[in-house]
């Protein structure tokens, strides 16, 4: 369930588009371009490659800004992009569905026929919003099916994922980490993020083979493993890893080495897997049979229904509000890119990167942003080619702030302070406690914060604090929160 900052939405009240208009006083204070000044200079020793601007709500001021109009690498900042996009064309009441249905005949218990589900790019199809069940969504088709009289399918299990294109790994990602979860390939059918959680344990007795698992425990999956349980504490290291050589399709490798304390919990890691549909079939094939219903057939991909006789039991729905929440406070890349490729599909009948862009450039086309002034590759921020200003992002804030659905787009960020986040010890106290909400970003070399600050003042900012060639992230997070309290303190 989204949560509200209280603090933060006061202002947002107090900032009714009707107020848009109103000029606020001396929005660019002296006080406010020396304190901000000297903390840009001490962020550009962290930082080289620095942006940063900041403007006034209320007015549109711009009261700071340094390098505002060079490009630089996003990260995940470009989550706000994405999420703004998809609010303003599919609007807060969109939902995601994923159409289960049958053909066939029903007699004894036994369908004679198929089952069929049909992909809506979901990327919900997990344990995430059901208490850690990886199969809470497919209990509730097994309820549907039971509701038909169905405790046996006799025909196949045919998974239609054509909405999005064949492409599940995007061009620009790092191929030296296609195994974490970060970078789970797209499909649309996806299940558990398209990740399988990979549990390494000791056996009890030093010298001994470790115990390794997998949840969900499903065949496709082959564990070569040399880990081994050790009495030393200190000794304890894990390698989990899966086979990238191997074709999709073909089971699926995953290989474990290293050492595990005897006296320890083991080590748990999220491993992604080679072909999400695949491992879609394979989970909803086990978690029916835990609900007592079996499938006689084989598991087949197809890219469209064959025929007319199917028939629609259940419809899955997933909001998409509760999808940008994960997106920007948890900053999930798999929930971005299943986003960016569900605008391509929804709005220009294309499912793949280049589809979903084309859908965001038109949505910034409205905001002003001239084409080839910036460039969007994917949804996330994992690419290194996702390039805006600083003054781009204050703008396009400034506007999703006025937006008519501006609330529900500032509700799907995380707040200072904020429980369970990475926000928990960032601006953590008074003044400045629950009165920023901004997206982070991370990646080797560049760190990003951008995002709305409320000051003592009561004036609310859009602002926008963009680091390349940082030379430690950790360094730059501090500048980059010295250079909001300034804006607090000062604003």
């Amino acid at each position: 369930m989204i949560r509200h900052c209280t603090t933060f939405l006061l202002a947002v009240n107090l900032l009714a588009p009707g107020l848009a208009s109103a000029s606020a006083r001396d929005a660019r204070t002296p006080q406010l371009t020396s304190t901000v000044n000297a903390e840009v200079a001490a962020a550009r020793r962290v930082a080289p490659e620095l942006g940063v601007a900041v403007v006034e709500l209320q007015s549109g001021d711009t009261v700071y800004s340094f390098n505002p109009e060079t490009q630089r690498i996003l990260a995940s900042n470009t989550k706000i992009i994405t999420t703004a996009a998809a609010l303003d064309r599919l609007g807060p009441g969109f939902n995601f569905e994923t159409e289960i249905l049958i053909r066939g005949d029903v007699a004894g218990g036994v369908l004679g026929g198929d089952l069929a589900v049909l992909g809506g790019g979901d990327p919900n199809l997990s344990g995430r919003h059901y208490y850690g069940d990886s199969f809470g969504p497919f209990r509730e088709w097994a309820a549907a099916l039971r509701a038909q009289g169905i405790s046996r399918v006799g025909g196949d299990l045919v998974l239609v994922a054509s909405l999005f294109d064949d492409r599940t790994v995007h061009p620009d990602w790092p191929r030296d980490q296609l195994t974490r979860w970060y970078e789970a390939p797209v499909a649309a059918l996806s299940f558990n993020d398209n990740c399988v959680l990979v549990k390494v344990g000791p056996d009890g007795a030093a010298g001994g083979a470790a115990v390794v698992e997998t949840v969900p425990p499903l065949p496709i999956f082959r564990v070569e493993s040399t880990a081994r349980t050790t009495g030393r504490a200190r000794q304890q290291w894990l390698r989990i890893d899966r086979d990238l050589e191997e074709q999709q399709g073909g089971s699926e490798t995953l290989t474990v080495g290293g050492f595990v304390y005897q006296r320890s919990e083991g080590i748990d890691k999220w491993v992604t897997v080679a072909d999400p549909v695949r491992y879609f079939g394979a989970a909803l094939r086990a978690a029916l049979a835990e609900e007592g219903i079996t499938i006689g057939g084989r598991t087949r991909k197809s890219t469209a229904l064959d025929g007319n006789r199917w028939r629609l039991i259940h419809t899955h729905f997933s909001d998409l509000l509760t999808t940008l929440e994960t997106i920007n406070k948890r900053s999930q890349n798999f929930y971005a890119e299943s986003v960016l490729k569900l605008l391509g599909a929804r709005l220009c009948d294309d499912g793949s990167w280049p589809g979903g862009a084309r859908v965001v450039e038109e949505f910034l086309d409205d905001v002003g942003f001239p084409r080839g002034s910036y460039h969007l590759a994917d949804g996330s921020g994992m690419s290194r080619n996702n390039r805006f200003s600083p003054s781009q992002l204050t703008a396009l804030l400034r506007h999703m702030f006025f937006h008519r659905w501006g609330k529900e787009f500032l509700n799907t960020f995380p707040y200072s302070g904020e429980h369970g986040l990475k926000w928990a010890g960032r601006l953590a106290q008074p003044p400045y406690l629950g009165n920023v909400i901004a997206k982070t970003g991370s990646l080797n070399g560049v760190s990003t914060l951008s995002g709305y600050a409320k000051a003592r003042s009561g004036k609310v900012y859009a602002f926008s604090i963009l680091c390349n060639r940082t030379r430690a992230n950790w360094r730059a997070e501090k500048a980059q929160d010295r250079i909001v309290r300034a804006l607090i303190d000062h604003g």
